[in-house]
């Protein structure tokens, strides 16, 4: 949209934002009687704590007079947050008391333009400032947005300045500002040497050296990733330790989340009591009563029947808590955290919901159009791609053993040239980089194969299967065992078919949760939010824009390093990777482009769109069937456009955005360090454009919103129910002529529930994937800020609204996709609407498949 949407339309808007101003606007200020300026700040005590006699010193610093002696702004006097001060207490709940003081700042003549706040923390305990603001002539305030702990002076031996919300690009702002936003940078960054502390806001890089913990034995050892060729990865935060050793891990399991991160980067109490309740929740349902039933003698490891499975969801379990339970938690808590969640241990009742993939019919997971379905709007839609060649072949060359026989009968009459001349033959493929570590997968019970699948596209638009190819390594070089499987619907032929689907799963399941979820959104963002925090000052503008989209991105990253990712995690235990998971996503890694994360490159490079000039983003969907590709492009076309507006409104020309050395440090930190093994490459936009700019932070947003929403939040709906959607195998599909093969003929369910992963690490999987589908407390939406005054420029407040209004447009266009009988994709036989890019405007909290977060927070 560009410049368009800042001229006549906005202008209309500006009569509804009345009663902030900018620094910009106050350059003539008279103040009211008697050199005093009156103002108001909100904060928030721990909870529990009692209300101090002297709590804070708060001063007012100027953005237009400087003081001589300081080379800064003038600041007024000190006003003390005392009893005599406190306006009203506007809450008290688990989370603390919220109090709001009123002030009066007494200054100088010649003060000026208030523009920054300086806070001193003179109590013993830590407090949580929510929010300033100022009042000036004629009822015009200027707003701090703070959003920050301050921890008492003792401890941090300083003060701390918070900007108002106006922005500035660096050679724009004010000079009594200039050294304040210089010397609040280099806080951040620290000095790379001092271990953290609880208080300490420091953000720095590090490899991932905190995955094993060779103290427990070799069993869990692992490789530090990034920082070498062999095993290149993301940087992760700083938390202390030094980078050039094995951090190590403290015991915890399931519960240990006792690691560092700055406390503005923490969970609130309530957030973190939720988000642990909900592990419990999922616990108390399934893992817990499996971990039970394996002490009995002579009880099965695997399930017995379907109806076994399905009385997971259906029986009331976990009534009761093991009391070793209740002292895990005890010891492995923190007390106050502890007693946050102790009455959920105690609900009589804590039966989860059906996954919808059952809930309306039992047996349509077996269906071969629903497998096919899942590739365009299950949870992991951005695998399959257009097969270019016939037949399929490694990167060395080898070709796959599909024959065009396999296929034919399947494609409607065309020849298979014909087919793919039509663009109609798809592949999902989890051949190449699987092969080289299956000999070290399929040890320890797991049986996994590198899969190729092939589908046809029907004339309506549904993918049908064509073949499926398992894949071993085999004694030759550039050589594997190969099996090839078509669709069947009776017989033998049948259960063998489904066996082989089961095995693909397997492999897009760790496919999914490694690399598209974990590696392609947690992990490759972070270093985006280190060099934020570091190099872009909370007065820069994109600073301002990028903040809501990185919240608690890595107090969620951290967690999951502690519970999911390391040596003995819940991702080893539950994916057929187990040990070699995060080597895994190393590997691959090396293919990763953060250009190709955009949605219209994603798209072209997947044979899923093509390029067309007279359409928006020049890209057009191959069929508009494709539920993930067209709501997405939707939703990235409304985040463009909302980019492309604000970012013009603060740079006028490409000179203006080579000369800021903050963004410039910014893209440089990280290329090359904190993407640092893979900065050489080509790829790379060179920051000297604007457009270049709104590329990358279109790719940003787009990546920790609508993408991570459409492979996390509706994972249990699909992935929830074990037999639709399993992570592990514990059999090879048998041979003819071999026991395996009688065993399968004597009662080819059994084989089948033998097959997939005992019941321990089924139920496991199942927790897993629930607490990931879960919205949780204090979501912020796409398309919503946490407040209203977030910043001070009556044309962007008004532009995010009509960035909301299109968000808006695109939850009603969806609704019409997914109530039109022609688009099969968007429901199927499960009958499960696609909603997981559906704005989160009017999502509700109890539906859990709706809504587009602002960030990955889960």
């Amino acid at each position: 949209m560009g410049k368009r949407s800042l001229c006549s339309s906005i202008i209309d808007c500006l009569n509804s934002f009345q009663g902030s101003v900018s620094a910009k606007d106050v350059s003539s200020i008279k103040y009211p009687e008697h050199n005093i300026i009156y103002g108001e700040i909100i904060i928030q005590l721990c909870p529990g704590k009692s209300f101090p006699k002297r709590l804070a010193s708060v001063q007012l610093c100027s953005s237009s007079n400087i003081d001589p002696d300081t080379r800064k702004g003038r600041v007024t006097q000190k006003v003390l947050l005392k009893n005599r001060n406190i306006g009203k207490i506007i809450s008290n709940d688990s989370e603390g008391k919220v109090l709001k003081y009123e002030l009066e700042f007494r200054f100088e003549p010649d003060f000026g333009n208030p523009g920054a706040l300086i806070i001193k923390n003179e109590h013993k305990h830590k407090f949580f400032l929510q929010s300033a603001s100022i009042q000036i002539h004629h009822n015009q305030t200027i707003n701090f947005e703070c959003n920050s702990w301050i921890y008492p002076f003792h401890l941090t031996k300083t003060d701390r300045i918070f900007f108002q919300n106006t922005c500035y690009l660096p050679n724009q702002t004010p000079g009594c500002l200039v050294e304040f936003r210089k010397e609040e940078l280099m806080r951040l960054r620290g000095d790379g040497t001092e271990e953290r502390n609880e208080w300490d806001q420091i953000y720095d890089y590090d490899y991932y050296n905190d995955l094993g913990n060779p103290d427990k034995g070799q069993e869990y050892e692992r490789p530090i990733l990034g920082g070498s060729e062999m095993y290149p990865y993301p940087r992760r935060l700083k938390t202390g330790l030094p980078s050039s050793s094995h951090e190590t891990r403290s015991p915890g399991g399931w519960f240990n989340i006792d690691v560092y991160v700055p406390p503005d980067e923490r969970f609130s109490q309530k957030k973190m009591s939720e988000f642990m309740s909900n592990i419990i929740r999922a616990a108390m349902q399934f893992v817990i009563p499996e971990a039970r039933s394996s002490k009995i003698e002579g009880k099965s490891s695997h399930f017995e029947s379907f109806d076994q499975i399905h009385r997971l969801f259906t029986s009331n379990r976990g009534h009761e808590i093991e009391e070793w339970v209740v002292k895990l938690l005890k010891q492995r808590m923190p007390k106050d955290l502890y007693k946050r969640i102790e009455h959920v241990l105690r609900e009589n009742s804590v039966k989860l919901s059906l996954p919808q993939i059952i809930a309306g019919n039992e047996f349509v997971w077996m269906d071969d159009e629903e497998f096919g379905r899942q590739m365009l709007a299950g949870t992991n839609p951005t695998g399959i791609m257009c097969l270019r060649s016939f037949p399929p072949k490694s990167k060395n060359g080898v070709r796959s053993s599909i024959k065009q026989s396999d296929i034919e009968h399947g494609l409607d009459g065309l020849t298979v040239k014909q087919a793919m001349n039509q663009w109609r033959i798809f592949i999902l493929e989890h051949h190449d980089y699987l092969m080289p570590f299956l000999r070290r997968i399929n040890t320890r019970g797991i049986c996994a194969y590198a899969s190729r699948t092939l589908l046809y596209l029907r004339n309506d638009y549904t993918l049908k299967p064509l073949a499926i190819e398992l894949s071993l390594p085999s004694s030759s070089p550039h050589k594997a065992i190969n099996r090839v499987f078509v669709p069947a619907s009776t017989g033998t032929e049948a259960a063998l078919w489904q066996l082989a689907k089961a095995h693909v799963v397997v492999t897009d399941s760790g496919f999914h949760q490694l690399i598209n979820h974990w590696l392609k959104t947690h992990a490759v963002i972070e270093p985006y939010i280190i060099s934020t925090r570091r190099n872009l000052s909370v007065m820069h503008p994109i600073h301002r824009l990028l903040d809501p989209h990185f919240k608690d991105t890595i107090q969620i990253n951290a967690i999951a390093r502690n519970m999911a990712l390391n040596a003995g995690g819940i991702l080893e235990k539950t994916l057929f990777t187990g040990h070699t998971s995060m080597e895994l996503s190393s590997l691959l890694y090396k293919s990763w482009r953060f250009d190709q994360q955009s949605l219209p490159s994603d798209l072209i490079k997947r044979g899923m769109a093509i390029y067309n000039p007279n359409r928006p983003e020049n890209v057009e969907l191959l069929f508009e069937d494709y539920p993930y590709g067209a709501d997405g492009l939707d939703i990235w076309m409304a985040i463009k456009n909302w980019v492309t507006d604000y970012v013009f409104h603060f740079y006028k020309d490409d000179d203006s955005l080579r000369y800021d050395y903050e963004i410039q440090e910014w893209w440089s930190e990280i290329r090359y360090v904190g993407h640092g093994d893979k900065c050489n490459e080509p790829w790379w936009y060179e920051m000297t454009t604007i457009s270049n700019l709104v590329k990358a932070l279109t790719t940003i947003i787009w990546i920790v919103s609508a993408h991570h929403a459409a492979i996390s939040l509706g994972q249990y709906e699909y992935a929830g129910y074990p037999l639709y959607r399993p992570t592990l195998c514990r059999e090879y599909i048998p041979v003819e002529g071999t026991m395996e093969f009688a065993e399968f003929l004597m009662s080819p369910d059994k084989y089948f529930l033998n097959m997939l992963p005992e019941r321990f690490e089924m139920t496991l999987g199942i927790a897993l994937v629930e607490v990931l589908s879960r919205h949780i407390h204090d979501e912020s939406w796409l398309g919503h800020q946490q407040s209203m005054k977030w910043i001070d420029d009556e044309r962007i407040q008004c532009r995010f609204k009509q960035f909301r209004d299109e968000l808006q447009e695109v939850q009603k266009k969806i609704g019409v996709r997914n109530r039109d009988p022609k688009l099969k994709n968007r429901r199927g036989r499960a009958n499960i609407p696609y909603e997981v890019l559906c704005p989160g405007a009017t999502a509700s909290k109890d539906t859990i498949r709706r809504g587009i977060p602002n960030s990955i927070n889960i």
